[in-house]
C-alpha cells in the first residue's frame, strides 16, 4: 500500500516536470523566434518609416501639381488623402510580408476577401461616411467656405474629410457632421451665389392709400446702399391683418448671414423713417371690447 503512493507520488512528480520542461522549451523557442525575427521586424519598421517618407512628399507633389489647375479645394483634399492612402496600403502590405515571410500580397489579398462580409457589418458607418464623403467632395457644390443648413445645422464649412464635415456654427462652435449626413439628407447652401433674395413684411393702416404706400416703400428700398436694384425690388400687397394692411417687401443683397442682416436693418430703418416722412401710420394692433350691457365710466353715479 505504502509502494503505490510512493509511485502515484512519483509519477505526479514527473507529470510536473514534463509539464514546467515543455513550458520551458517553449518559451525558449518563442525567445528564439523573437530573436530571428529581431531583423525582420526592424526591416519592417524601416520599410515604414520609408512610407511616411514617401507619402509626405507625394502629397507635396500632388499639391503642388494641384494647385496650379482651378480645382476645387475638397477635390484637391480628396487626391491628398488618396494618394496618402494608396501609399500606406502598399507600405503597410510590404511591411507584412518582410515581417511574415509566409504571407504574400496574394495571401494578403484573399484574407481580406474572406473577411471582407464580416468587416462590412463591423464598421457599416465607417464604411457609409468614407464613401459619403469620397462623393461629396467629388460633387461642385457645397465648397470649403460656404454658408450651409442640414438637418437643423447652420454653419460654415471649414474642413472636409473622409468621415466627417466640420461645420463652423453662426455662434462660433464648430459642428463634426458625418458625411452620411451631409449625403442623404438636403442641404440648403446660402451662399452658393453671391447674392440672394431677402424678404421683410410692413404694414400700414387701413385708411392708407396703398398706392402710395407701395411708392414710398420702394423708394426707400432702393436709397439702400447695399440693394442691388438692377435686380428689381418687390412690393406687394399681401394680407388684411388685423390692424393693418401688410406690404411683403423682396430685394436681392448679398447672401452672406451677416450681409442679409446688415441689408435687412437698413432696409426697415429706411422703411421707417420713409413711411414717417410721408405721414404714413405704421400701426399697433388694436383690440375691440364688446360688451352685453352698458359700462358706466369712472365718476359717474349709477341712477
Amino acid at each position: 500500500m505504502q509502494s503505490d503512493t510512493v509511485t502515484a507520488a512519483g509519477e505526479s512528480f514527473d507529470r510536473t516536470v514534463n509539464t514546467f520542461s515543455t513550458l520551458q522549451d517553449q518559451l525558449v523557442e518563442m525567445a528564439e523566434g523573437i530573436i530571428r525575427a529581431l531583423p525582420n521586424l526592424a526591416i519592417g519598421l524601416v520599410v515604414l518609416l520609408i512610407t511616411w517618407l514617401v507619402a509626405k512628399f507625394a502629397v507635396r507633389i500632388a499639391d503642388s501639381m494641384t494647385g496650379k489647375t482651378e480645382m476645387r479645394p475638397s477635390l484637391k483634399t480628396l487626391v491628398d488623402t488618396l494618394v496618402r492612402l494608396a501609399i500606406w496600403l502598399v507600405g503597410l502590405m510590404l511591411a507584412l510580408v518582410v515581417v511574415m515571410p509566409g504571407f504574400t500580397p496574394s495571401s494578403i489579398i484573399a484574407g481580406l476577401g474572406i473577411g471582407a462580409v464580416a468587416i462590412g457589418f463591423a464598421f457599416q458607418d465607417i464604411f457609409e461616411n468614407f464613401l459619403a464623403g469620397v462623393l461629396i467632395m467629388l460633387r461642385e457644390k457645397m465648397r470649403i467656405g460656404d454658408v450651409i443648413e442640414c438637418d437643423g445645422i447652420t454653419g460654415k464649412v471649414e474642413h472636409i474629410t473622409l468621415r466627417e464635415t466640420y461645420v463652423r456654427k453662426l455662434s462660433g462652435e464648430v459642428t463634426l457632421v458625418p458625411n452620411s449626413i451631409l449625403f442623404k439628407n438636403p442641404v440648403e447652401i446660402l451662399t452658393d451665389e453671391v447674392q440672394r433674395r431677402h424678404e421683410v413684411t410692413a404694414g400700414v393702416s387701413y385708411d392708407t392709400d396703398l398706392d402710395q404706400a407701395s411708392e414710398v416703400i420702394r423708394k426707400a428700398v432702393e436709397s439702400v446702399d447695399a440693394v442691388n436694384t438692377d435686380k428689381g425690388i418687390d412690393v406687394f400687397a399681401c394680407e388684411f391683418n388685423s390692424s393693418s394692411v401688410d406690404f411683403k417687401v423682396r430685394w436681392w443683397a448679398g447672401s452672406k448671414p451677416r450681409d442679409m442682416h446688415e441689408s435687412r436693418d437698413a432696409v426697415i430703418r429706411s422703411i421707417k423713417r420713409a413711411l414717417d416722412d410721408a405721414g404714413i401710420e405704421i400701426p399697433f394692433p388694436y383690440v375691440t371690447h364688446t360688451f352685453k350691457e352698458p359700462v358706466p365710466l369712472g365718476g359717474q353715479s349709477e341712477s
